[in-house]
């Protein structure tokens, strides 16, 4: 009897030790208000028993240290309220219930905006996780306004594909004409009372092509790309970095689905113009304007 007991306590303790090391390798997520307002929303739901944001905050840090301590993959979720509200009332669950929280932050994972949790302090956690809120937020934007565009009435071509093919064309041109480096391009379009960026970071060695990844490489064309189909009169800026050189600035503006370069001047005074309130800035120390550079007049392969 005795060695039974004792063959089914070490049954037990293999067990345990197994759910522990398959614990480790379940990645996990957490959701994140960011915004003292968007917890006081959720203050509303007597399942949700913090009282303090601050306090909050501080026990979420904690959580991801744990977490990260145990030697687990977490990546953090923006929480957004009202998303959240909608999704219950979509799926039939009771918004104030934790494991309906549950459910809506694994659905964020999956489609919305998280950040992977390195060990940053909460305080530069937050602005990441906003950041990737908006791009992603601006590509979805993006997608939808091309995609609402129909075909073109002389040729039947789809005019948002059409579109989405000559950014990215000019995007790789771009790249391909700016050699090595690391460089730190941005996009912005005018569109109606709104004003459309995207941010694309990518680094070139000497004898290879520009590495960049493809979500951002397909954001950044995206909203290129509403320009392209709508002819605003947009722009883009590349800042190239260097070893044992100084950072150069080239800049560009969209016309008729091309980027024909700026002058020198014209660059000088985009970058060191205040954009919201139209007054000068100081220009940096150890960076050059330079003239954007001819990226061709060769177009894209059609798509079939």
């Amino acid at each position: 009897m005795a060695h039974i007991k004792q063959t089914e306590r070490s049954r037990r303790r293999a067990g345990t030790t197994m759910r522990r090391a398959l614990r480790r390798e379940a990645p996990s997520t957490v959701g994140l208000l960011v915004d003292p307002d968007d917890f006081a929303a959720m203050r509303h739901y007597r399942s949700f028993t913090f009282e303090d944001h601050a306090v909050y905050l501080q026990q979420v840090e904690g959580l991801l240290r744990t977490l990260a301590a145990q030697g687990m993959h977490t990546t953090v979720a923006l929480f957004d309220p009202e998303d959240y509200a909608e999704f219950c009332a979509e799926a039939g669950l009771e918004p104030d219930e934790r494991t309906s929280r549950s459910r809506f932050v694994a659905e964020v994972a999956s489609a919305g905006a998280t950040v992977a949790y390195t060990g940053q302090p909460i305080d530069t956690l937050i602005p990441l996780l906003v950041s990737q809120a908006v791009r992603r937020a601006t590509w979805e934007y993006a997608t939808m306004l091309l995609a609402g565009l129909g075909d073109c009435a002389d040729c039947g071509q789809d005019i948002g594909r059409a579109a989405f093919d000559r950014a990215s064309h000019l995007l790789m041109r771009l790249l391909d004409t700016a050699g090595p480096g690391t460089h730190h391009l941005v996009c912005s379009m005018p569109i109606k009372s709104e004003q459309l960026l995207a941010v694309l970071h990518t680094a070139r060695d000497m004898d290879g092509p520009a590495r960049l990844a493809s979500s951002e490489g397909a954001e950044f064309a995206t909203v290129l790309a509403v320009g392209v189909a709508l002819e605003t009169q947009g722009g883009v800026v590349l800042r190239t970095t260097a070893s044992d050189t100084p950072d150069r600035v080239h800049g560009w503006r969209l016309n008729r689905g091309s980027l024909l370069p700026l002058t020198a001047g014209e660059v000088f005074s985009a970058y060191c113009t205040d954009a919201d309130t139209g007054e000068p800035v100081s220009p940096e120390s150890g960076v050059e304007y330079c003239a954007g550079f001819d990226l061709g007049a060769d177009e894209p392969e059609a798509h079939r």
